[in-house]
């Protein structure tokens, strides 16, 4: 493992930089050992930064940042238990294909599969679904590396406390090396998608929360305007979309016709309204079937900031009419439809569906466009329904905010107490989260 001369590092969005004063690609778990008692050694701090796909400063890297692009075996795949261990920089897009050719699959997942493994379970990366939750209540053990250097396991068997922590520990615990997942047999979905008003939407939001599977939907800000998606089990034949159907919807109008669109509305944020009307106006409903991950995931190339926060499911309808009421009071331009998910609760310790079933909504702004005043405005909102943002989304949210939301919150500090009392982890967005 030698060090590289390339050290500047900004993540996807561009919203966070880094410049550490090492970077190194180990190629084992042992070699990750290494590299954090030699850190230790120097004084300095260690993280291993995935693709970068968080919004918040959770992958910055001030001592030496490790790279995991050579830590990606598949060590494992049992087809009869269905437990499949890899290593932490396997991207998912290339764990849903391993799967998928041995006959498995992930139960749930989020929308973008382009993270490593790693990166999206320390931030409790998650889906939308009834039943079936994010992926951390999908894993089965973790390998880490200590601050020490030395490596464990765990489990719901073996340390189960930190088997609870780790599952979403924002790297602060130990640098995860590895991951078993518990998978389900491959299946298929059928993906129904909708365009709907907005009073029939949170009118019938509990009717499709319990009717579906897997159930989101889209407001366009300034319309009466929003997209339904519905996901459900098929046992097929699959349907998928044609190649064509596929390039016009999800790659052109999606991302190359939105990408015009934002740049059209940055230069001139007052025609923002106008333009959402006729985004909404021209939705078209779709009916498909696929492999589910393929149903699960999108390609997204219009690069973006994001905030979203985790209320309890009760809280939904209401906090939905006074988001919408606040964009009647503030001069608010919003390109970007604003997203509703909902998740069943979870028992990691750091899961923003901790105990409680929840409701998730994100808001986005094209990445060259200001956010601080609209995602300042829904956060007021959001935290006084005690709720938790998303660790790998943009928030101003402090420990002592956690303290009151997390119940496990305290034992999850006297855990990194006790496995790294000298901050080896550390970087500024932990010490933010942490306390310290």
């Amino acid at each position: 493992m030698s060090p590289e001369t390339n050290q500047k590092w900004q993540n996807w969005a561009g919203n966070q930089q880094a410049a550490p004063r090492r970077v190194a690609t180990p190629r084992t778990t042992d070699e990750v050992a290494a590299a954090v008692r030699s850190a230790a050694d120097e004084g300095l701090t260690v993280r291993m930064t995935g693709t970068g796909h968080s919004f918040t400063g959770a992958a910055v890297a001030e001592g030496v940042r490790l790279r995991p692009t050579a830590l990606t075996s598949v060590r494992s795949v049992d087809t009869a238990t269905g437990l499949v261990t890899v290593e932490a920089g396997l991207p998912l897009h290339a764990l849903n294909r391993v799967l998928d050719e041995h006959g498995l699959a992930l139960a749930n997942m989020g929308d973008i599969q382009e993270q490593t493994v790693a990166g999206a379970l320390q931030t409790a990366t998650h889906g939308t679904g009834r039943d079936a939750a994010g992926l951390v209540s999908q894993v089965a053990a973790l390998e880490l590396v200590l601050a020490d250097g030395s490596i464990v396991t765990c489990s719901r068997e073996e340390r189960p406390d930190l088997f609870a922590a780790a599952r979403a520990g924002l790297g602060a615990l130990g640098i995860v090396t590895a991951i078993t997942w518990r998978t389900v047999p491959s299946f298929l979905l059928r993906a129904q998608e909708e365009p709907m008003k907005w009073d029939e939407v949170i009118a019938r939001v509990d009717e499709f929360d319990a009717a579906n599977e897997h159930f989101e939907f889209y407001w366009f800000p300034h319309t009466e305007g929003c997209l339904t998606k519905r996901n459900n089990r098929t046992e097929g034949p699959a349907k998928p979309l044609s190649k064509f159907k596929y390039w016009l919807d999800d790659k052109f109008l999606s991302n190359t016709v939105f990408g015009a669109i934002n740049r059209i509305t940055h230069r001139a944020p007052a025609i923002t309204p106008f333009v959402n009307g006729i985004s909404a106006k021209a939705l078209g409903a779709r009916t498909y079937s696929d492999t589910s991950y393929k149903v699960f995931t999108s390609p997204r190339t219009v690069r973006f900031k994001e905030q979203e926060y985790a209320i309890p499911r009760e809280e939904l309808v209401p906090a939905l009419r006074e988001l919408r009421a606040l964009f009647a009071r503030r001069d608010w331009r919003i390109s970007f439809p604003i997203e509703v998910r909902l998740l069943p609760e979870e028992d990691a310790w750091l899961s923003m569906a901790h105990g409680r079933q929840s409701a998730f909504i994100a808001v986005h702004v094209y990445n060259r466009d200001p956010h601080e005043q609209y995602f300042r405005g829904v956060e007021e909102l959001l935290t006084a329904l005690n709720g938790r943002p998303h660790w790998g989304k943009l928030h101003t949210r402090d420990a002592a905010h956690f303290e009151k939301v997390y119940p496990r919150f305290g034992d999850f500090r006297a855990l990194r107490d006790e496995l790294d009392p000298d901050r080896r982890f550390a970087n500024p967005y932990t010490r933010q989260v942490f306390g310290d």
